[in-house]
């Protein structure tokens, strides 16, 4: 099992009242709740973090995108992973991911992704997301092309980075008369690619057909539902010929470690609280706009989110019992882990350590404890043999 260390970078310091007096946390939450001199402090300390993760022997730290929202204050995941690029040694730097969706020149994208993947040696993974419905009113796109453009965008992008250049694209919504991409990536033929999802039917047939590695996000739903999604990406990979390797399993989850059972979910649950209550909250329109997933989608999706939603529940018994985070002494964790990877076949695990307003000397005893005393023992859990196709993917130089 491989393990990659992800950070929402959200906004800690919402007023106490937020979760009376707003109805979302994205798109129309008023900037004005944001401090430039606290948001210094913020994101040295999550940067921190994930430099952290290096030191502590994890194979990979995981950025991502998001717009005009305190759920997360990552705009650009790629300029994230170039302040990262310079400070880490070892870890893979997993951008999870670029909306490609968003933006009218995904030249830009292949060029960022490459550049960074010069300058670390080869460690970008490349995450490629549709994204949420909220960023769709955050940039004015219209959300009813969002799979067209996505597609498109990925195909460019892929053929940039492996093509000679120069050459021309005439597509639907793209077209360049010169595609020739300075620098190219250091991975040979390109830089993996992962894909997030949060249920799609579209998105996890589409990664099957690819095999590319599909993320079981978000990090914060309940077991079954992370479960039933993984379980459909495992049959989608069965009906175009093959058995998906555990590497293509990807698992997102908030973990909390301490050195107890009970120590742990005191130290943990008021900041859950304030996740789930206040930086989780959001408007069905902004989520779920018209047209970015198929009615067989949106039909699958809509209401088990809207049930599953952390912030309904009152009471850290429910939010155990539905399995919505992993949290509690080492070897509690590590038994529970070892449970779902059993499970599921999961073979890449996404922790989430740092979890609405928690603390930093928390959050680094967490990552501390898991390093320690849980990951050498999930290590031989689900690996893959090797193949020829995954042994062509190292890089010669």
């Amino acid at each position: 099992m491989k393990f990659y260390v992800f950070h929402l970078m959200p906004w800690p310091y919402l007023p106490d009242d937020f979760g009376q007096t707003h109805d979302t946390a994205w798109v129309v939450c008023e900037n004005t709740l944001y401090d430039p001199q606290r948001g210094h402090e913020v994101y040295n300390r999550y940067l921190d973090e994930l430099e952290f993760a290096d030191a502590l022997g994890f194979d990979g730290v995981c950025v991502n995108e998001h717009h005009q929202n305190a759920y997360g204050l990552m705009p650009s995941p790629n300029i994230m992973a170039a302040c990262l690029a310079r400070r880490t040694r070892h870890v893979k730097l997993v951008i999870l991911g670029n909306v490609l969706t968003l933006y009218d020149h995904p030249l830009r994208v292949a060029e960022e992704v490459a550049m960074l993947d010069v300058i670390s040696g080869g460690r970008v993974i490349s995450g490629q997301v549709v994204g949420t419905g909220n960023e769709f009113f955050s940039y004015n796109v219209n959300p009813t092309y969002a799979r067209e453009r996505f597609h498109e965008a990925h195909e460019l992008i892929l053929k940039a980075w492996t093509a000679p250049g120069p050459f021309a694209w005439e597509g639907t919504h793209f077209r360049f008369r010169y595609v020739n991409v300075w620098p190219r990536p250091y991975q040979r033929p390109h830089p993996p690619v992962w894909i997030p999802g949060s249920g799609s039917r579209e998105t996890i047939e589409w990664v099957a057909q690819k095999r590319y590695t599909y993320m079981v996000l978000p990090t914060l739903a309940p077991y079954a539902l992370r479960a039933a999604t993984a379980e459909y990406f495992r049959e989608a990979c069965e009906r175009v010929g093959y058995t998906p390797r555990h590497e293509q399993i990807g698992w997102g989850v908030g973990i909390y470690v301490a050195e107890s059972d009970a120590r742990a979910v005191e130290e943990y649950e008021p900041h859950f609280w304030y996740y789930a209550k206040n930086l989780l909250k959001n408007r069905d329109t902004f989520q779920y706009p018209p047209g970015h997933s198929s009615v067989r989608s949106m039909l699958s999706v809509l209401e088990a989110r809207r049930t599953s939603r952390p912030g309904r529940f009152n009471t850290w018994e429910e939010i155990q019992k539905a399995g919505y985070v992993i949290v509690g002494s080492p070897a509690t964790v590590r038994d529970r882990l070892k449970e779902i990877a059993r499970a599921t076949g999961l073979g890449t695990l996404v922790p989430n350590f740092s979890v609405g307003n928690v603390p930093h000397h928390l959050t680094r005893k967490s990552m501390e404890l898991f390093a320690r005393e849980v990951m050498p023992a999930l290590r031989p859990v689900n690996v893959d043999e090797p193949t020829p196709s995954t042994e062509a993917a190292v890089v010669e130089r």
